[in-house]
C-alpha cells in the first residue's frame, strides 16, 4: 500500500499541533518542569514538517534553532557543564571545524570573479564593513542596553559574511559565484579589519585588545580554512563524504554553539530578550536594504544587487560568538550574536523565496559590472 507524501507530512503537523496544546496546558497549570520538552518536540515535529515540504524546506534548519533555543531557556543546566567539562570550551573548536568545512569546499577558483568582475566584489566588500558596522554602532548608541551587550551588537556588524548568505543567494536566484567570494574574501580579511572596527567603534563599551583578538581570530578562521584547502587540493574527487558530510556537521555546530551561548546568558536574555531582537531584527533588515540599494547606485546588475543585499544582511554569528568567548564574555557580548544567527535565517529565507519566484531582469543581467 503506498503512502501519499502529503499524509506522511499531515502526520507531522497534527503532532506538533497536540504538543503545542499540550505545552499550552502545562503552562496555565505552572508545570514548567515539563513544558520545555513539549515546547521543543513541538518545534521538532514542525521542522520535519517544513521538510517535507518543497516551499518550506529552507526555513527546517531555523525551526529546530527554535527548538534547540527552548529547550535551554528551560533546562540551561544542561548545557553550561557535563561533569567537569565547560561546554562553552567545546565553542572555538565547532567553529574551526565549521572553518575547516569551509575551506575544504573553496578552491581558487572561487576566487576568480575578483578578476573577472572586480567592481561587484570591490562593492560587495566594502558594503559588508561599512554598513554593518556603522548600523550596530547607530543601534547600540541609541538603545540603552548595559555596555557589554551595547558591544556585542556592534561585534556583529563588525563581522564578515555569514555561511549561510550562500545558500540564500542560491535560492534567491542571485550571483552565487559573487556570494561565494564575497564570503570567501570577507572572512579572510577578517582577522584584520574586525578588531580594528571594534576597538574604534566599540573601544568606549569594553576594553579592546586589538592584536589578542587578531589571533584569536587568525585560529578560528585562517588556520582551519587553510587545512581544508590543503585536504580539499590533496584528496580532490577522493572526499565526497566530506562534501556530504561538512553541512551537516556545520548545522549542527552551529545550533549546539546557540544552545551554549543561551545558556550562559539566560538571565540576561530573559531580562532584555525582546528589546534585544527588535534591535536585531532592525540591523538585519537594513543590513539587506542598504547592501541591496549599493548595488543599485553602483548600476550592478539586479542578481548582483541580490548578492549583495543578502551578503551584508547576514552576518558570520558563529565567529562573533567565538571573539565573545574569548574576551570573556559570553553571556553578554555573546547574546546579539545568538540571536542573530536564528533571526537572519528567518528573514533570509523569506527574502530569498520572494526573490525565488521573480526572475532578475535580463537586460539589467547584460550590464558588465
Amino acid at each position: 500500500m503506498e503512502h501519499h507524501p502529503t499524509r506522511r507530512t499531515g502526520k507531522y503537523y497534527y503532532i506538533a499541533a497536540l504538543c503545542l496544546v499540550v505545552y499550552g496546558i502545562l503552562t496555565i497549570s505552572q508545570l514548567h518542569d515539563w513544558g520545555g520538552w513539549f515546547l521543543s518536540a513541538f518545534f521538532v515535529s514542525l521542522a520535519l514538517a517544513f521538510l517535507k515540504n518543497k516551499f518550506l524546506r529552507g526555513l527546517s534548519f531555523t525551526v529546530i534553532i527554535f527548538a534547540a533555543v527552548s529547550i535551554t531557556l528551560y533546562y540551561p543546566g544542561y548545557f553550561r557543564e557535563w561533569g567537569n567539562l565547560k561546554l562553552s570550551s567545546l565553542i572555538i573548536p565547532l567553529i574551526q571545524l565549521i572553518m575547516f568545512g569551509m575551506g575544504t569546499s573553496m578552491s581558487m577558483k572561487d576566487f576568480a570573479a575578483v578578476v573577472k568582475t572586480p567592481k561587484g566584489v570591490m562593492i560587495g566588500v566594502a558594503s559588508q564593513f561599512i554598513i554593518m558596522p556603522l548600523m550596530g554602532f547607530i543601534l547600540a548608541s541609541i538603545t540603552d542596553f548595559p555596555p557589554e551587550i551595547a558591544a556585542g551588537i556592534v561585534l556583529i556588524g563588525c563581522s564578515p559574511s555569514g555561511l549561510a548568505s550562500n545558500v540564500m543567494s542560491y535560492l534567491a536566484k542571485a550571483n552565487l559565484a559573487l556570494s561565494i567570494t564575497i564570503t570567501s574574501i570577507t572572512t579572510l580579511l577578517a582577522p584584520f579589519v574586525t578588531p580594528a572596527l571594534m576597538k574604534l567603534l566599540a573601544g568606549a563599551y569594553i576594553e579592546i585588545d586589538v592584536t589578542k583578538m587578531m589571533w584569536d581570530i587568525m585560529k578560528m578562521i585562517i588556520l582551519p580554512i587553510g587545512a581544508g584547502l590543503i585536504f580539499n587540493k590533496l584528496l580532490t574527487g577522493k572526499s565526497k563524504w566530506v562534501d556530504k558530510a561538512m553541512p551537516v556537521v556545520s548545522m549542527f555546530g552551529i545550533a549546539f554553539i546557540i544552545m551554549i551561548i543561551t545558556a550562559a546568558g539566560r538571565d540576561n536574555l530573559l531580562k532584555i530578550g525582546p528589546a534585544l531582537l527588535a534591535v536585531v531584527l532592525i540591523h538585519n533588515i537594513f543590513g539587506y536594504l542598504l547592501g541591496y540599494w549599493s548595488g543599485r547606485l553602483f548600476r550592478l546588475p539586479e542578481s548582483d544587487c541580490r548578492t549583495i543585499a543578502i551578503e551584508v544582511g547576514m552576518q558570520n554569528a558563529g565567529l562573533a560568538s567565538g571573539i565573545a568567548k574569548e574576551i570573556g564574555k559570553i553571556g553578554t557580548v555573546g547574546l546579539a550574536a545568538a540571536i542573530f544567527g536564528p533571526t537572519m535565517n528567518i528573514t533570509g529565507s523569506a527574502l530569498a523565496s520572494w526573490w525565488h519566484n521573480r526572475l532578475p531582469e535580463k537586460k539589467e543581467d547584460k550590464i558588465q559590472s
